[in-house]
């Protein structure tokens, strides 16, 4: 009997064991979750984008003139001082090569041009001859009118014939000149060009000097070319007088107002801190990278700290701006990670008891990692992060624990 009954005992307490493991595997275990704590302190939104830095005042030196502007002396970096050092240097470019019609023309001139110096020759010839025989006259009128045989008046005119002989003939070979100096323009118009060219005096030039002292920031025309006027050289500025420019959507651009704080990085050193100067008020189109057009406002922005934080950057590098919207001090935040949607106002699962528990909560500013809260949760609440479709009202959750 007692056999028997210490059998019974230990099948219902297999069975009482039996029982007690069906019951703990089919309980509901608690979903593990990753949680994060409400907090309260600083709090600020910023406007981020990439923007690329520029010297405040870039002098361009251009071509005053056309010309053949010569291989300039001067090397990215180098120092020029004002009104001193040559950035470029000019010389008169060749002339043009001619085209049939222009040639012909100009053989033409060229044939009237040697007539008219043979016409203007016999013309000499002609007023030579006159001006020799009113010479002589002259001096036969001369000796008469010392003898008294002819009158005064007849003196006085063979004075004005020999007078206006002289004249004429003066005038005749100043006409010779003129003649000559047309043949001899239009013999170098039809000239080779190339001959002409190589015929230049290599002195005969123009130098442009540094308009401002500074460094050579770029060379525009290196190597030698014909230019017009007009045509940019070489730029010159102060890598040390440094600026910050960025293209900021229009949207979030009406978010800042000049002064705001500003914190430079992204561009190889330690972020450094900037302020806004200027806001343009005009905006324009922009294409993005994806093709899509967007207005976008040119921001300028300062450096607040000293040179030396930023003595690495120079002219045209890239950099990313954060640019202060809103900031407080004290401000009670949760992670946008824990927000998700339920109709059209906010909620997040708050942790109470260990249990999942569905809580609206009134959101005011945000940015890409935390949000304000104006209600619904105080410092202190524990939310879960990314809260899968396993969570639900009540739901049992346990912090996961990373191994």
């Amino acid at each position: 009997m007692q056999t028997i009954g210490l059998k019974r005992i230990m099948a219902g307490l297999a069975v009482a064991v039996a029982f007690a493991f069906l019951i703990w595997f089919a309980w509901p275990q608690p979903v593990a979750v990753d949680m994060a704590e409400i907090v309260r302190g600083p709090m600020e939104v910023t406007v981020e984008d990439t923007g690329r830095t520029r010297v405040r005042h870039v002098y361009t030196v251009s071509a005053p003139i056309a010309g053949k502007v010569l291989r300039t002396p001067r090397y990215v970096g180098d120092e020029v001082a004002a009104d001193e050092t040559i950035v470029a240097a000019m010389q008169p470019m060749a002339p043009a090569f001619l085209d049939a019609r222009t040639r012909d023309e100009l053989q033409a001139a060229l044939v009237a041009a040697e007539a008219a110096i043979e016409l203007a020759e016999h013309e000499i010839h002609r007023i030579e001859a006159a001006h020799d025989f009113a010479q002589n006259e002259l001096r036969r009128a001369e000796e008469l009118a010392r003898r008294g045989v002819i009158s005064a008046k007849t003196l006085d005119k063979a004075r004005f014939d020999a007078e206006t002989g002289n004249a004429a003939l003066s005038s005749a070979k100043a006409q010779l000149d003129v003649r000559r100096s047309e043949r001899t323009s239009v013999m170098v118009r039809l000239g080779d060009p190339l001959a002409v060219a190589a015929s230049d005096d290599s002195d005969w030039r123009i130098e442009l000097r540094a308009p401002v002292s500074g460094r050579v920031l770029r060379i525009v025309q290196e190597s030698e070319a014909v230019v017009q006027a007009g045509t940019p050289l070489i730029e010159i500025g102060d890598p040390a007088d440094l600026e910050v420019v960025a293209d900021l959507l229009s949207t979030d651009a009406v978010q800042i107002e000049p002064g705001a704080a500003v914190r430079i990085d992204g561009w190889g050193g330690t972020p450094v801190r900037g302020r806004v100067a200027r806001i343009d008020p005009a905006g324009f189109t922009k294409i993005s990278t994806l093709g899509i057009e967007e207005q976008r406002v040119r921001t300028v922005i300062d450096f607040v700290d000293p040179p030396e934080a930023w003595s690495r950057l120079g002219h045209d590098f890239h950099v990313v701006v954060h640019v202060t919207a809103w900031s407080a001090e004290e401000a009670v935040t949760v992670p946008v990670a824990a927000l998700f949607r339920k109709g059209d106002n906010w909620a997040v699962y708050a942790v109470r008891d260990g249990r999942a528990r569905l809580t609206p909560v009134d959101i005011g500013r945000r940015n890409n990692r935390v949000a304000e809260v104006r209600s619904g949760l105080e410092a202190g609440d524990r939310v879960v992060l990314h809260p899968s479709d396993r969570v639900e009202e009540g739901t049992a959750v346990a912090e996961r624990v990373i191994r």
